[in-house]
């Protein structure tokens, strides 16, 4: 009976032994797949954004629902698409994008994101797919008293949290009192009630926002920012994802594919 007990310990420690490293080596079998293939095995592949930015991404009901479109998501589905893997969007603060893709909980960000040398330390970015100026929304309460970049000497500016908005304002408009904030939709608010005289912001975003709100309008000044442009960003190990990624936006900016999402995105933005 002792002999019988001894035996069956010892086959239930080989048992779990056994068992405990198929486990580990099933572990470091997964910790060794890419990033790409880790995406291809769970059949999705998960975006990071921030959706109140039209026409780049915005939220719209269709068929009494809410969706996220924009000409930014049409780029992200076609990378979706070219994986042969389901798109899956989270939608969060701007500011928090890059610190949710280091963490994991994206897989990739496109949320008309300007590649900037700073972001560029903690991320890796595609090459950019879409360049835009900038302009300045204000209240048209105010259009004879902010008709020149002089005009706006030492007011309050506002601009979107942690984007490049709050450097070109800061860099060319004189002795700004600079308030920024996380939702492009606050920053509105912010100008319709007065509370800030002017609102940084890219050209097309600009003319989305003016288009749906008659007490707005876009000042007859701009700003070009010669590096700047929107990418799609990565985490630094990824390059695998990444040169599929730029694969995806070669094809659609030489056959003109990114110029007809613009211009559609732009009609849904109108339809609002």
């Amino acid at each position: 009976m002792k002999k019988f007990s001894k035996i069956a310990i010892i086959l239930g420690v080989v048992t779990l032994f056994t068992a405990c490293t198929n486990g580990v080596a099933s572990n470091n079998t997964e910790e060794a797949l890419s990033k790409l293939d880790k995406i291809k095995k769970a059949g999705k592949i998960v975006l990071g954004t921030n959706a109140y930015y039209p026409p780049y991404e915005f939220h719209k009901e269709i068929n009494g629902k809410d969706e996220i479109v924009g000409f930014d998501i049409d780029i992200a589905k076609k990378i979706a698409e070219n994986l042969g893997v389901e798109l899956e969007i989270k939608d969060m603060d701007f500011d928090g994008l890059l610190l949710a893709l280091n963490a994991d909980k994206v897989d990739f960000v496109i949320a008309g994101m300007t590649p900037t040398p700073e972001r560029a330390k903690a991320v890796n970015f595609s090459k950019v797919y879409y360049k835009a100026i900038h302009g300045v929304i204000i209240n048209v309460d105010n259009k004879d008293v902010f008709n020149t970049l002089n005009d706006l000497t030492g007011k309050k500016i506002g601009a979107q949290k942690s984007t490049v908005q709050e450097e070109v304002a800061k860099a060319e408009i004189t002795d700004i009192q600079l308030k920024s904030l996380a939702k492009i939709p606050d920053l509105i608010l912010e100008v319709k009630n007065n509370k800030i005289d002017g609102l940084v912001i890219e050209k097309p975003v600009a003319v989305a926002y003016t288009y749906r709100n008659k007490d707005l309008m876009l000042m007859d000044i701009t700003f070009e920012d010669a590096e700047g442009g929107s990418a799609v960003a990565v985490k630094k190990e990824n390059t695998d994802l990444l040169d599929e990624i730029n694969k995806t936006l070669d094809t659609l900016m030489s056959n003109g594919d990114i110029e007809e999402f613009i211009t559609e995105a732009t009609k849904i933005v109108d339809d609002l």
